[in-house]
């Protein structure tokens, strides 16, 4: 059994249909990520899965339990981080853990939880004082503070610095080594490339792609980019006319031709055929960000 199934999720504001049939199922211990762009759908889905939004039609299941049907047994397995957090601004980070903690028979030791976070010498401050950083532990905090199974994370980084995003991401792989099952929306491609077992890219309400952040990667039409500048000028024309490129552009003094494996042989040969030096020759895969701009256009 799935840890979360979301089978041909159904939801709609009026007219607009913000969720069209979505479909994806999450293995226990895993990171499944969900990227999309704005409006695609991302939050509706992850608020029916934890049982905040009732779904016009289609089937969501945590562990096997409805999350609206048996809600309070659902809020016993699945913590959430919400993408728009807030807590009354004189609460210190003790009290909000302690105030948590007491939703729950079977808490986490709230102290080890803040120790693990980084958040035990901030006890005593008031919510208003901490830092962005320093928040998002604390709502990683709040999350776990159910000992839970599986854990919703939405635009968790968002915000945040690239030292505090990182401490962040060193937190779910350790969350997730410890067996919780992480579902994890972003809009951050090197955050989700990095973490992510499996990602479902959704677009206008729909699931797109679902694969492995290589495979994603891989279904692009453009696997490599080639990006030199030459000690002797090489045509355009000749360049778009290498085998399986895509694109060639020529900015900063230096030509950026996007193509595959079949391009870098050709275009390895073409050096060699012309006698041509290229300076400061990278030959890089196609990122994340590619693939989810070919998937979402």
């Amino acid at each position: 059994m799935p840890m979360i199934e979301v089978r041909d999720l159904r939801k709609a504001y009026g007219e607009r249909k913000a969720v069209d049939g979505v479909s994806f199922s999450v293995d226990e211990g895993e990171i499944f990520g969900i990227l999309g762009p704005n409006g695609a759908g991302k939050t509706t889905t992850v608020e029916c899965v934890a049982g905040l939004r009732t779904a016009d039609s289609g089937v969501v299941r945590v562990a096997g339990l409805d999350p609206v049907a048996e809600h309070d047994r659902v809020t016993r397995l699945l913590g959430v981080q919400l993408q728009q957090s807030e807590l009354q601004a004189k609460l210190t980070v003790g009290e909000a853990l302690e105030l948590y903690a007491s939703f729950y028979e079977r808490p986490a030791d709230r102290h080890a939880l803040a120790a693990r976070l980084g958040l035990e010498a901030h006890l005593g401050v008031r919510f208003g004082k901490l830092s962005g950083g320093q928040k998002q532990r604390l709502f990683i905090a709040l999350a776990l503070i159910g000992d839970p199974r599986a854990v919703v994370l939405d635009e968790l980084t968002t915000g945040l610095d690239p030292r505090a995003r990182r401490d962040t991401w060193d937190l779910v792989e350790s969350i997730r080594a410890d067996g919780v099952t992480v579902l994890l929306v972003t809009h951050v491609m090197e955050e989700a490339q990095r973490l992510c077992d499996r990602i479902a890219v959704i677009d206008r309400g729909r699931v797109t792609a679902l694969d492995t952040p290589a495979g994603l990667i891989g279904r692009t039409a453009t696997a490599r980019v080639i990006s030199f500048a030459a000690d002797s000028p090489l045509e355009t024309a000749e360049l778009r006319a290498l085998p399986g490129a895509a694109d060639v552009v020529a900015r900063d003094g230096r030509t950026v031709v996007t193509g595959t494996d079949a391009t870098v042989d050709a275009f390895v040969s073409l050096l060699a055929r012309r006698a041509v030096t290229a300076r400061g020759l990278r030959i890089t895969d196609t990122t994340l960000d590619d693939a989810y701009l070919d998937l979402t256009s």
